[in-house]
């Protein structure tokens, strides 16, 4: 009851078509739901198109994307939404969904690192998108986070309109490792929100495995593919 009163007081609206959410649609409406284009990478997290791009680049173990990222679609408004226009919720309930789907692919993950923001960043937005994105999957699934082995060094410039080469120029020796014995001898998972050449998750990749017997692996929500959405669309049935 108290649940359909704040409904009917506040009611919730699907970031992708703007429809009203039902008392059981979260964070979409079912229909948009369903029209996500999924990857289904993590039913294959060792050889996928995503984890190729990081072959011969970091000694990588799962890699996963759970759907595909195309500007100016639906999936991009969502993302935009909880990226820059302060829908925290968007990303935290992604995450959750994200891990309700995706069980098999948390399996041996000691502890997730969101990918970090700069300090300047997250006063400006107010919180890091992908550390709500871990805080999901860390609701679901009871990994802990480590918020504090990897810190970013700078307010680097903006990686979405460089060039693959910018891209990577661009965050180099962005990460510090800072606290290498919290990630001591643990399975580590990067948490990103999209991943267009995988650059920065590299980066921060590189000064996680500076620690003692770490390995690593990389999970976000987007894959920006060069893929068409309707041409990989998986839906599934709910």
């Amino acid at each position: 009851m108290l649940a359909s009163l704040l409904d009917f007081f506040f009611p919730r609206m699907c970031p992708v078509c703007g429809k009203r959410l039902e008392l059981d649609e979260r964070p979409l409406c079912l229909r948009c739901n369903v029209d996500i284009p999924r990857t289904m990478f993590w039913e294959h997290p060792y050889d996928n198109p995503l984890a190729r791009m990081y072959w011969g680049k970091i000694p990588v173990e799962k890699v996963a994307a759970y759907f595909y990222f195309t500007p100016q679609s639906a999936q991009a408004r969502m993302v935009y939404g909880a990226k820059y226009h302060g829908r925290a919720n968007i990303a935290l309930e992604l995450g959750e969904m994200l891990a309700d789907e995706m069980t098999g692919f948390f399996d041996d993950i000691d502890c997730i690192i969101p990918l970090p923001v700069s300090i300047k960043r997250r006063m400006i937005r107010g919180y890091n998108q992908s550390e709500m994105i871990a805080r999901g999957i860390s609701k679901v699934m009871g990994i802990p986070i480590e918020r504090h082995a990897v810190i970013r060094r700078y307010f680097d410039k903006s990686q979405t309109h460089l060039t693959r080469e910018e891209r990577r120029d661009n965050v180099d020796d962005v990460f510090v490792l800072k606290d290498a014995d919290a990630i001591k001898d643990k399975h580590v998972l990067i948490v990103d929100d999209v991943i267009t050449t995988g650059a920065t998750t590299i980066s921060c990749a590189n000064e996680i495995l500076k620690a003692e017997n770490v390995k690593v692996s990389i999970l976000a929500l987007g894959f920006a593919s060069k893929a068409k959405a309707q041409e990989v669309h998986q839906p599934i049935m709910i």
